[in-house]
């Protein structure tokens, strides 16, 4: 009788002390369902994408694509993103055309500055440019020549005059 006694005290205290845990999950029960759910769903994105980025290497053969090339290159901490690069090149862009009533000083300075931007796109995008070469009217040309190839890429720039916009081909 006491052994009963005392098995009921305890089932007795063990329910007063988990019952606001009860009350917990039955108060969150939905966002526990939810994060389960979406957590199931992520998990299936990820595992779906890997699978179609395998099929797609062994559609293309990557590997024998990137066999001879070091991809290491690439992730170096002192490279800018292309992104970046982008942004800068239109926004210095804007800035070479629109240029009326600078100083030469000035227009010279916007000049480097978006021919080294054109060097580091074409460094990253593999285009050969000879921009450190040229001088004058060559150098216009090899320009006009690199923002065609950039362009061709997939790198949008501005049109070299405001009132001509680039056409997507």
């Amino acid at each position: 009788m006491e052994v009963g006694r005392a098995l009921l005290l305890t089932v007795m205290v063990a329910a007063v002390v988990c019952l606001p845990v009860v009350i917990a999950l039955l108060f969150c029960a939905d966002e526990l369902v939810d994060r389960l759910v979406c957590g199931c769903a992520e998990w299936r994105r990820r595992r779906r994408e890997r699978r179609t980025i395998a099929r797609l290497n062994r559609a293309v053969g990557a590997d024998a694509l990137t066999r001879g090339i070091d991809l290491s290159r690439f992730d170096r901490p002192d490279r800018r993103p292309l992104e970046q690069l982008a942004t800068d090149l239109r926004r210095l862009g804007g800035q070479r055309v629109g240029a009326g009533g600078r100083s030469a000083v000035w227009h010279g300075a916007v000049l480097q500055a978006y021919d080294e931007r054109l060097r580091l796109a074409c460094a990253a995008l593999g285009i050969t440019q000879h921009l450190d070469e040229l001088t004058g009217v060559d150098r216009e040309i090899e320009r006009v020549r690199v923002e065609g190839l950039l362009h061709r890429a997939g790198l949008i720039l501005p049109a070299a005059r405001p009132q001509h916009r680039q056409r997507h081909r």
